[in-house]
């Protein structure tokens, strides 16, 4: 009865805890679940491994930013500049220098005859040409000459939308054997503009000595840059050509001309119609006081039955005087069922679109080349009377 009472054997009040002033009261009191610790070390567990692995994760990402901090200095540095320019504009020309078929190839043949002295040049087809505008296409000719023959050439006809025409044409050229090791073909492919300067899409210079001229020779070859086979030129005529089969008129405007000689004073057009390699009918436009691009813009009409249509042959010709103060052809361009080339074309088209003006630009050509084209006969002359 009279024991101090034993401090292990006090009874602790409800709101109370084993050791006051550590643990809140609140807390104290609660009422915690057998499982309760364990939930709480799990959690506590995941918060600690959490914020482990996530400074483990700020650390690398640091570390490796500062050791590629230098490689993207030096990156920016040539990429910025010269990287792209190497990739994106030297890259392209350094493919375009290897690639085996930049312009084109050109099937020729090559055939000799030394009793003539004729060599034959046979121009079979063309491929992989680079087209000649925005549309993915060209309308090419081909046109074909001698070194040694200044100003003498052969056209091909025009064809149409392809990339790979079949010209299926041939041309002679008269060259001696001793001629010959001195001479090269130059052939140029174009493409056709009806109101302006045919666009060059290749070329091709063979020189002849190096060639075996004793058998025929049908080889591909390559096509270079265009402009280096450029035949000598006398300047341009442009003019239409209309034709109403119905009345049988054929009217001809002389427009203009350009690239003439600025030594030729008043050029004129002189225009004639053949039949049957006669000379027919003539006219000619005023003079123009010296221009090298002088602008005429005269019609003129002819009565041509459709029945002799196909059997006349039309010569625009420019006449100027030069350097002997009298009138001289500057050049010549034959149109008609006889024609070649481009102005074979327009005379077709012509046909081909009746009551239409068909206009067009033409080289002009030596005026005695086309005068041995046409072969002309002596003009018919009736007797006098009495004689």
């Amino acid at each position: 009865m009279g024991r101090p009472p034993d401090p292990h054997s006090t009874l602790v009040p409800v709101r109370t805890t084993a050791a006051p002033g550590l643990t809140p009261d609140l807390i104290a009191g609660l009422p915690w679940p057998h499982w309760a610790p364990i939930a709480v070390a799990v959690v506590a567990g995941i918060l600690v491994v959490s914020c482990l692995l996530c400074a483990i994760c700020c650390c690398c990402r640091h570390g490796h930013r500062h050791g590629k901090k230098p490689r993207d200095k030096e990156a920016v540095g040539l990429g910025g500049l010269p990287g792209t320019t190497t990739t994106h504009l030297v890259q392209p020309d350094v493919d375009n220098e290897g690639d085996p078929k930049p312009w084109g190839r050109l099937l020729l043949s090559l055939q000799y005859d030394f009793g003539s002295q004729e060599i034959r040049v046979g121009l079979k087809q063309a491929a992989d040409l680079r087209p000649g505008g925005p549309g993915g296409t060209a309308d090419p000719y081909a046109r074909v000459s001698l070194s040694t023959q200044a100003g003498r050439w052969h056209e091909t006809r025009v064809h149409r939308g392809t990339l790979c025409p079949v010209f299926d044409e041939t041309c002679c050229f008269h060259a001696s054997p001793a001629e010959l090791p001195r001479s090269s073909l130059q052939v140029q492919v174009l493409d056709f503009r009806r109101f302006s300067r045919h666009e060059p899409l290749g070329s091709l210079s063979l020189p002849l000595g190096a060639v075996d001229l004793q058998h025929v020779l049908e080889l591909w070859h390559q096509l270079g840059p265009p402009g280096t086979a450029e035949p000598e030129q006398t300047g341009d005529l442009c003019f239409s050509l209309r034709y109403t089969p119905g009345s049988g008129r054929l009217t001809v405007v002389v427009l203009e001309a350009r690239g003439l000689s600025p030594t030729l004073a008043d050029p004129y057009v002189k225009v004639q119609l053949m039949l049957n390699q006669r000379k027919w009918k003539k006219r000619k436009t005023q003079a123009r006081k010296g221009p090298a691009a002088p602008y005429f813009n005269e019609a003129f009409a002819f009565l041509v039955p459709i029945s002799q249509v196909q059997s006349v042959d039309l010569v625009l010709a420019i006449w100027a005087r030069g350097s002997q103060f009298r009138a001289e052809p500057v050049g010549k361009v034959l149109l008609g069922a006889r024609a070649s080339g481009q102005p074979l074309q327009h005379w077709a088209d012509m046909l081909a679109h009746p009551r239409r003006p068909i206009t067009q630009w033409h080289h002009l050509r030596p005026a005695r080349e086309v005068d041995r084209a046409l072969a002309l006969q002596p003009r018919l002359r009736l007797p006098l009377p009495g004689s």
